[in-house]
């Protein structure tokens, strides 16, 4: 009898980034690999979407689109390219409108892209619906989703088997349109035989000829079973990596799927020695790559607390830019009871991130002293209906804290009543700035909000990707002069490199001046200071966003001094009492420490 053949997409390029690299990897560095990977045979890849949107404005200083546009280039006019996209969602934490939903599927069709895979965290079908129906107008395949994982030990109310045919039949009686459905675990931890069980499920309940697809990470230890499971249920399609961007926290690699199929019924549609190659090529692109340690390890604790792979690097990748690692452990510990509480949204992007965010506010913080907003939000329904009803205590808490009441109206129908919301708002945001009114600029600045802005406005510059000189060099023979330098200050290291009149500090380039001697400190940010000073202090490691106020301006108790940002959360720093402002110690673009002076009021 032949044997089955088992179509696989590369993920390598997308999820791979993300769940290794926290999706900051810069694109002419990628490229060989992609072009290695077609000379191979391979002819689907996932290309782009998820963190993978935001990222290379963020962190790479490129457009996200410039980056799809060159990907197309590589991978030929036939491959079939695919990004994934979050339901209302699309490629943010934030919820959109419906006419930044459709923007969303035109100007991924625009740029190259012929398959979005379109999902809901909290499985919520309504969530489905615009996003479906826009991908399909814009002559996109729509690959719709059901999003898995295995509950916390102890827990129990969803994430059965009759509760995903259940979802499954809510997509086909609201009608999506679809053309393929995947069933999609980010983090790993589904059993085998529930995996089994809900392919076999919904084999039965889609026509035959309906391309099922799982997706699945190593995070937990049991990817390749899951996988397995799958594919012996009558899954068509499952998706792999290459390393160095597999196992562990990403997609089983190719081969090691391909060897755990020998003497099967079944065989993977690649030939593997072109594909070992390949991997080999890609292995090259990325050798100037940190590979964070926690990304090629199996983490026995992910099943009490599911953190899903390309969310664990990149909370990783963030706490390191932050100096805070050390808080790593606590977090995930944290994080079993921000899940059993929050209401089972599934551990995907963007609800894990809103579990992660709120487990490190109840570290940094405090058990439940305050509340991220994207976690708040869900619980109090203005992601849409959690599968199982959260815990009434922090749904009160979370209404007090955010001043925000219950809701069970229709996301998108709140944000199309949002006047900060939609292609209106974006394109004022864009006339504020002077900024041409492109419906890709419309795009970017609905998805990334200010750091969209600037970007478009040349602000930004590579940060946190850690490649080579951008990483923290090896400490110089000698300090003094032009050279490479690591300098430690309060126990924070910073990568240094001096060349004239000009010093790049972890990759951020800076205008310097050295003299003889020692002259008087600027006072143009001092002014008077009495013993009754009060000091304005940082309420954790994180980046300074914005500095609202001056030497001079008098302060009411609770004003909004600055704003911080670590873990992709804005968190306001207000004045504790009235007074004038008397110092301020740090400018926007800095990193602060836990407890540094920021400011002082008199």
């Amino acid at each position: 009898m032949a044997k089955k053949t088992i179509h696989i997409m590369n993920t390598a390029f997308r999820d791979g980034f993300q769940s290794v690299y926290g999706a900051r990897v810069l694109t002419e560095d990628f490229l060989p690999a992609v072009k290695a990977c077609v000379e191979a045979g391979q002819t689907h890849f996932e290309a782009g979407g998820g963190a993978r949107f935001q990222a290379p404005f963020f962190y790479c200083n490129e457009s996200a689109f410039d980056m799809m546009d060159k990907f197309r280039a590589a991978a030929g006019p036939d491959a079939d390219l695919q990004t994934l996209a979050r339901g209302i969602n699309v490629v943010g934490l934030d919820s959109q409108s419906r006419d930044i939903i459709d923007l969303h599927a035109k100007m991924f069709a625009k740029h190259g892209i012929t398959t979005i895979r379109n999902f809901d965290a909290l499985n919520d079908v309504n969530n489905l619906i615009d996003s479906g129906r826009s991908i399909k107008a814009h002559g996109l395949k729509h690959e719709v989703v059901v999003t898995m994982m295995e509950l916390p030990p102890g827990c129990s109310g969803a994430h059965t088997v009759e509760f995903y045919q259940k979802t499954l039949q809510d997509i086909l009686d609201a009608g999506i349109p679809f053309d393929s459905v995947c069933f999609k675990d980010a983090s790993g931890t589904s059993a085998p035989k529930k995996v089994f069980d809900t392919i076999t499920m919904a084999r039965k309940l889609l026509p035959g000829d309906c391309k099922i697809v799982f997706h699945s990470h190593e995070t937990a230890g049991v990817g390749t079973v899951g996988y397995l499971a799958a594919i012996k249920a009558g899954a068509d399609q499952v998706d792999c990596s290459m390393a160095p961007a597999s196992g562990g926290t990403c997609q089983p690699d190719v081969a090691t799927l391909w060897h755990a199929l020998r003497g099967e019924d079944y065989e993977l549609d690649v030939d593997i020695d072109k594909m070992m190659k390949a991997e080999a090529v890609f292995k090259d692109c990325m050798a100037d790559y940190m590979l964070p340690p926690e990304a090629k390890a199996v983490e026995p604790m992910i099943p009490w607390s599911p953190m899903p792979g390309g969310a664990l690097t990149a909370n990783t990748q963030m706490m390191r830019d932050n100096n805070m690692m050390d808080k790593y452990e606590e977090c995930i510990h944290a994080m079993g009871e921000v899940v059993r509480r929050g209401g089972f949204g599934t551990s995907v992007t963007p609800v894990s991130q809103f579990y992660f965010q709120q487990a490190f506010n109840n570290v940094i913080f405090g058990p439940w002293e305050k509340i991220a907003e994207g976690y708040g939000k869900m619980v109090l329904g203005y992601f849409g209906k959690t599968p199982v009803a959260p815990d009434p205590e922090i749904v009160k808490i979370a209404s007090e804290k955010l001043e925000m009441p219950v809701t069970t109206e229709n996301p998108v129908d709140l944000n199309d009543a949002n006047p900060k919301k939609g292609v209106a708002a974006a394109t004022a945001m864009l006339k504020e700035n002077s900024l041409e009114e492109t419906e890709e600029n419309i795009f970017i600045a609905a998805a990334c909000g200010q750091k969209g802005i600037d970007f478009l406005l040349g602000k930004m510059e590579i940060n946190g990707v850690r490649k080579g000189a951008l990483t923290p060099a090896a400490p110089a023979a000698a300090a003094g002069g032009d050279g490479g330098y690591t300098v430690t200050v309060n126990g924070k290291k910073f990568a240094v490199e001096v060349k004239g009149d000009k010093a790049t500090v972890n990759g951020k380039s800076y205008d310097i001046g050295v003299a003889d001697g020692i002259e008087a400190a600027s006072s143009a940010g001092v002014a008077h200071e009495s013993a009754d000073s009060i000091a304005v202090n940082a309420p954790m490691n994180a980046k300074v966003m914005k500095v609202n106020v001056s030497v001079g301006d008098h302060v009411n108790e609770g004003d909004v001094l600055f704003v911080v940002e670590a873990m992709k959360m804005e968190v306001e720093v207000k004045a504790s009492a009235a007074g004038t402002i008397s110092s301020i110690a740090v400018d926007a673009g800095e990193q602060v420490t836990a407890g540094q002076a920021m400011a002082s009021i008199n």
